[in-house]
Formats: C-alpha cells, sequence, structure tokens
C-alpha cells in the first residue's frame, strides 16, 4: 500500500527532459527498467546521450506493469542495494529516459509511426528465452505479427520500403534475452521469416549490411517490486511509485559486434560498466566459470554445512575460504587474458556474495545442479589436467554434490531437484561399502552424451572418490579443513 502523504510520481510532480525517441524497447518488465532504461538515464544526466526510449509491450496480454507505466509518464525509481567494498550502500536513482508507453497491439497507429522515425537508431528486447523463437508461418501482414522476430521482419520492412532501402535508416538490434548468440538467432530468424514471404533480395541484403545485431550478456540481479515494505520505501523516495523497482549495486553489459554501437549508445562515456567488444564468448566464458561455476561449488558445498543462502555460505569462514581459493587458484589459470584484469573481475563477482539485502537460495541454486556442474566446473578441471596442474578443490565440490544425491548425507532435509532418472540412478546404486564403484557410475553418465575418455573417467571417479569418502569420514567441514590445510 502506499505510505501517506505523499504525492503521486508523474511529469506534473517531477521535471523531466525532453528527449527524442532513439530507442525502441520491446519489454516492459523490472529487468529493462533496472537495467537499460536506468542507464539510459544516467548517461542523459550526464550529458553524454540524449535519448528517449519508447516502452512497447509485446504480447496481446493485459499488462498492469504497462498501465502504471503509461500513468507514471513512464517515471519510475530504482532502487540500488549492494556491496561496495564489502560494506552495505543504498542508492535511489529517479529514471527519466521513458518517454512513450504502448502496445504494439492496443496502439497500432502509434506502434508504426514510430518504427518509421527517423530519430530512431536503437532495439532493446528482452521477451524472455522463448521470445526468440522461429515461428513457421507466423503472418507478416498482421498488425502486428506473433512472434517476436516476425514482428522485428515486419518493423524492418515497413522501415525498408518508407526510406527506399536507405542505409542510414538501418538500426542497432540489442537483445537481453539470456540465449547464448542472441542477436545472431534474432537476425537469422529475420532473414528466414525474409526469405518465406518473398520480401526480396534488395531487403534481405539491407537486413544483412544496414542492420546490426549484436550478441549481448546482462547481469544484474533485480529482485523487482518491494512489496514488503513498500510502504517504507515510497516514504524515504517521497513519491506515490507504484513502480519503484530493487536491484543489486553490481551490473555489467557486455556488448559484442560492430563498432558502430558505440556511437549509437556511448554509455561507457559516462563511467557505466558497458564492455564493447568483437567477440562475446571470451566474456561469456569468464562469467561462466567464475560466477555460475562459484554458485555451483558453493551450493553443493553449502547445503552441506547447513548454509540456507548465499549470504550464509559466504559469512562461513569455510565456504569463503573454498570458494576464494578455488577461483584464485583453480578456475582464473584456465581463463586467457591478463591476469590482473581477471583478478578484478573476479573480486567484483566474489564480492557480490557479502550482499546482505539479497536472499539467493542455495536449493534455488542447486536446481539441475549435475548438468550445471558439467557445464560449468568440469572444463576447469579439464583444462587444469591438460597444464599438467590438479583441481582439488573444484572436484572437491562434485564429491559433495554426489553425496547430497545418495540420500545419505548430513543434509536429510536436501532434495534434488534435476533430471529424476539420474536422482533415481544415485540414490539406488550407492553402496557406502564401495564408493568407487558408485562414483565410477555416476561419473560416467555425468561424461555423456559426448565420447567418455577412459583415462579422464578413470581419474575423474578416482579423485572424486577419495573426496567422497573423506566427507562420509569427516563430514564436510572436516574435509573442508583438510582441503585448505
Amino acid at each position: 500500500m502506499r505510505a501517506p502523504s505523499i504525492g503521486r510520481l508523474t511529469a506534473t510532480t517531477v521535471a523531466r527532459p525532453d528527449l527524442p525517441i532513439t530507442i525502441l524497447q520491446f519489454g516492459a518488465g523490472n529487468f529493462l527498467r533496472a537495467f537499460v532504461d536506468w542507464m539510459v538515464s544516467r548517461a542523459n544526466e550526464d550529458g553524454v546521450t540524449r535519448d528517449g526510449i519508447a516502452v512497447v509491450q509485446v504480447t496481446d496480454r493485459p499488462s498492469r506493469a504497462l498501465d502504471q507505466l503509461a500513468d507514471q509518464d513512464g517515471l519510475f525509481h530504482v532502487y540500488l542495494e549492494g556491496i561496495r567494498d564489502r560494506q552495505p550502500v543504498k542508492e535511489v536513482d529517479l529514471v527519466t529516459s521513458v518517454r512513450a508507453v504502448l502496445s504494439a497491439h492496443r496502439d497500432v497507429e502509434e506502434y508504426e509511426r514510430l518504427v518509421v522515425s527517423p530519430d530512431l537508431k536503437v532495439v532493446v528486447s528482452n521477451t524472455t528465452e522463448a521470445g526468440i523463437e522461429y515461428v513457421h508461418g507466423d503472418d507478416l501482414a498482421a498488425r502486428p505479427p506473433r512472434s517476436f522476430p516476425a514482428k522485428v521482419t515486419a518493423l524492418l520492412h515497413r522501415r525498408f520500403a518508407h526510406f527506399g532501402g536507405s542505409p542510414d535508416a538501418g538500426l542497432s538490434f540489442l537483445c537481453c534475452e539470456l540465449i547464448e548468440d542472441n542477436g545472431s538467432t534474432l537476425r537469422e530468424y529475420v532473414l528466414r521469416h525474409a526469405a518465406e514471404n518473398g520480401l526480396g533480395a534488395a531487403f534481405e541484403d539491407w537486413v544483412r549490411t544496414a542492420c546490426r545485431f549484436y550478441d549481448t550478456l546482462v547481469d544484474r540481479i533485480v529482485p523487482g517490486f518491494p512489496q514488503e515494505e513498500i510502504g517504507q520505501v515510497q516514504a524515504e523516495i517521497g513519491f506515490a511509485d507504484e513502480l519503484v523497482v530493487k536491484a543489486e549495486h553490481f551490473y555489467v553489459w557486455a556488448i559484442a559486434g560492430d563498432p558502430r554501437i558505440r556511437e549509437d549508445l556511448p554509455l561507457d562515456q559516462a563511467g557505466l560498466n558497458v564492455l564493447f567488444m568483437e567477440d562475446i564468448r571470451p566474456f561469456r566464458a569468464k562469467k561462466v566459470r567464475i560466477l555460475n561455476g562459484s554458485h555451483t561449488a558453493m551450493s553443493a558445498v553449502g547445503l552441506h554445512m547447513g548454509c540456507g543462502t548465499v549470504r550464509d555460505a559466504f559469512a562461513d569462514p569455510q565456504v569463503e575460504a573454498y570458494i576464494t581459493r578455488m577461483v584464485a587458484q583453480e578456475v582464473l589459470p584456465t581463463i586467457p587474458g591478463d591476469r590482473s584484469d581477471l583478478e578484478a573481475f573476479a573480486q567484483q563477482i566474489l564480492e557480490r556474495f557479502y550482499n546482505p539485502f539479497l536472499q539467493h537460495a542455495l536449493t534455488d541454486i542447486s536446481l539441475n545442479a549435475l548438468s550445471k556442474w558439467t557445464t560449468r566446473n568440469l572444463p576447469v578441471v579439464l583444462d587444469r589436467w591438460a597444464e599438467s596442474a590438479e583441481a582439488p578443490l573444484t572436484i572437491l565440490s562434485l564429491a559433495a554434490l554426489l553425496v547430497l544425491y545418495s540420500g545419505h548425507s548430513g543434509n536429510p532435509d536436501f532434495q534434488p531437484r534435476d533430471d529424476e532418472r539420474e536422482v533415481e540412478f544415485l540414490r539406488t546404486t550407492f553402496d557406502r561399502r564401495d564408493v568407487p564403484a558408485w562414483v565410477r557410475g555416476a561419473v560416467g553418465r555425468l561424461l555423456l552424451p559426448g565420447p567418455v575418455d577412459a583415462a579422464v573417467l578413470a581419474r575423474l571417479s578416482a579423485e572424486t572418490a577419495r573426496a567422497v569418502e573423506l566427507i562420509f569420514e569427516r563430514g564436510m567441514a572436516g574435509a573442508l579443513g583438510e582441503y585448505l590445510a
């Protein structure tokens, strides 16, 4: 509920800059508002950019958030809570970059006018992982088409026709969907729709040469609307903001592709943590190994230690030392790049784990942990071995995970949320009298469906089995004590 005696947040109660709409944003959710809209607002305030955003709802479902955003004239606050130098910090920003709010289905004429605006230069999207899908036979003549890639195809074809195929009318696409090669995939689907609908070779060539589709990686935890404490938050900011969104202080936006985007959206010049690069893959690998790999290892070990959240885990001196040392000694040496830069990046990542404002449950992180370990942590082990080095701390996380899944750990309340066949296999084949055989069977299944190297299978099984035995004999605290000695 609203805090008493405070006014509504609208363009009549606060000043906002007069900005041209240069960015079309598909999606009105918490993440884009606390990420892209917040960054653009910051850059505008610093005088680096003069970009206004039109927020467009992609689906035809009623949206309370979209209606509220329109009622507040696109204005809202981002309430940042996080850690800086291991100290909690709070910051509240009024976001003033959103200039228009509309539905592609209800506000068809306004939407179509925006599509051909000469001011438009960037399209941003977050339509969820399922949003970038190819729907065969999608009707491009519909107003609008059903799927997001078909909407983009129709948008671009309208713009192509309006500007007579001028290369200057091309747009830059920044996809925030959490799929690999998000921009490249959207481009592929747009070209498939163009070919399927016979839009012509000239249009396809214009899409390839005049438009730019960027692969991106986004990172910021956005808990969203602070329902439990909204009265307190509204009193603090001084407005009855019905769309205030909470987010962590940390963020990064990695953007790969044509350098033109640095002209279209020079957010880095405002001191924002936006990284431009030629290829997203090295950055993605770095992030997956350091952040996601740490999460997977932490959940496996922390759940043995009675920790409920990431914050609990990093409040435990043994778990904190374990993760910190694993990253420094085993993970970072497997990542190409300047060591000091990698250490600084890792420090940024690990500092997030101290955030007292975020309750990130280890049981949630442990979802599908077997496949996650294979994707995030196994490559570290294999790369270390390829360099004739060891990875005992990373292997300890696999041992901790297998013991949890065995049903015989010191945490009887833990229930795996994973492939039921794998969970059943680990529980029904567990034999405390022959741990090596049990581990070998488990590791063999982990390494599938790819080709299984006999030497890798034997070594990983043997080293994991030794760690499993130690956990059963001395408990996780005792095992950590030995591995960290």
